[in-house]
């Protein structure tokens, strides 16, 4: 799961999806490797860091909201224009994130950039001006958005190539319980529904990022900033003129949209456009978010290359397609038919997800150059947070007005993209030479 409209909860882009990861040269030869792989101790420490920030998120994602618009007492327009506004933000901040990664250091910027999301985290808890909302929005959100960048630079770093991808697949199902910890603890806060309960989370939010730099400091690198010290690898704009990479971002963004479609467009379409039960539209996430966890480490297992990672990345795309195309025919039904129509195309839409963020991974890492991991994750982040910012946006103007066309187009996109990666990704590798990870 990744962002969801304002009416559900979440409200600000979030980094609690790992990075793309590398290339895995062959596939786990005897079932006890994956107890081996949960025990190192480097994934330990990631999956802590991870867990405690996700826990922390779930919780603000739940309550943001309510506290914005009730606590706070700003209307639903002027937080949209705010968060509209951070997500404009989100986009520039990821490239120049990946770039002090690599020349500094993950770990070392990713513990600044903690402790700049504590500190503007706390401060939605007392943002009673709406200037001040706004630059807060502004810094959550690209502290998010650099955070993960240079998350992506620390897995390329601490993670061996070799298990990269099926680390990250462990650490992103952990995640989503994180999330869903936290979400259960935002239900408990929303029931009180007292200003002191809100900002006693948001607190706790805060406090997490602060937590995390506990594990941070365990996780080993195999290299520090001075990894690469000729001119052509400090060269900041190399990932900007990667022009086979740039295609497979932007392939990327347009399959990460399928997110959008997951928490915004489908739930929308339920309530407005079905005669499904709104309440439907909870347990749909809560659907998703379990399949993730069951589905993400197998889903990976296969993506043991590029051309490997490049079909699942095809399947994941197509899958979404007909997902989309299979949600345009709730419209018009009883509600029974509609809710089972409803429930298999989150499951399609689940589907999709998994197996294509299981080639993203691959693809992500292993099109990149080894001394220019960060400024390369920050490009592909980048991508993600134009999706981000501007999917609500392209989904309920261009599609959900338009019914079953819309939904139709949607998916014509989502197949097109699937049938250009695979020769896109060839391209690209061609073109990254012996310089890859």
């Amino acid at each position: 799961m990744s962002t969801a409209p304002p009416s559900h909860g979440r409200v600000l882009p979030r980094a609690d999806r790992p990075a793309p990861a590398g290339p895995i040269p062959g596939p786990p030869t005897a079932p006890a490797r994956r107890p081996g792989l949960a025990a190192d101790p480097t994934v330990r420490s990631l999956a802590v860091l991870l867990m405690v920030n996700a826990t922390g998120n779930g919780l603000f994602l739940t309550i943001s909201t309510l506290w914005f618009t009730q606590g706070l007492g700003y209307s639903a327009p002027r937080v949209g224009l705010a968060l509209t506004l951070a997500g404009l933000c989100g986009i520039l901040a990821a490239f120049p994130a990946g770039r002090a990664a690599d020349r500094h250091g993950a770990k070392r910027v990713l513990a600044a950039l903690h402790l700049f999301q504590a500190v503007a985290m706390a401060g939605f808890a007392a943002a009673h001006s709406y200037a001040a909302f706004v630059v807060l929005a502004c810094a959550v959100t690209a502290g998010s958005r650099a955070n993960a960048a240079v998350r992506g630079a620390l897995y390329a770093d601490s993670l061996p190539a070799a298990t990269r991808t099926r680390a990250l697949s462990l650490l992103r199902a952990l995640n989503n319980v994180g999330i869903g910890a936290g979400a259960a603890l935002g239900t408990v806060v929303v029931a009180v529904d007292r200003p002191g309960a809100y900002q006693g989370a948001i607190a706790a939010n805060a406090a997490t990022f602060l937590l995390a730099l506990i594990p941070l400091r365990a996780i080993p690198t195999r290299h520090g900033p001075a990894l690469a010290p000729t001119r052509e690898h400090h060269r900041p704009a190399s990932a900007l003129r990667d022009g086979p990479y740039l295609a497979v971002t932007a392939l990327n963004a347009v399959v990460n949209m399928l997110y959008v479609v997951l928490e915004v467009a489908l739930p929308l379409w339920l309530v407005n456009h079905t005669g499904a039960p709104h309440s439907l539209v909870g347990p749909l996430l809560v659907l998703n978010t379990a399949l993730v966890v069951a589905l993400q480490v197998r889903a990976a297992r296969h993506t043991t290359d590029l051309p490997a990672a490049a079909r699942s990345f095809r399947l994941g795309a197509l899958l979404t397609a007909l997902a989309c195309l299979t949600a345009a025919t709730a419209t018009q039904r009883n509600p029974t038919t509609a809710t089972l129509i409803l429930l298999t195309a989150t499951l399609l839409l689940t589907l999709g997800e998994v197996t294509s963020q299981a080639g993203s991974w691959t693809l992500g890492y292993a099109l990149a150059p080894d001394h220019a991991q960060g400024a390369y994750q920050g490009v592909f982040q980048t991508g993600i947070s134009i999706t981000q910012a501007l999917g609500p946006i392209a989904v309920t103007t261009l599609v959900l007005p338009h019914g079953m066309i819309g939904w139709g187009v949607l998916a014509a996109v989502f197949a097109t993209t699937a049938l250009a990666l695979p020769p896109v990704a060839r391209r690209a590798e061609q073109h990254r030479g012996p310089h890859s990870t």
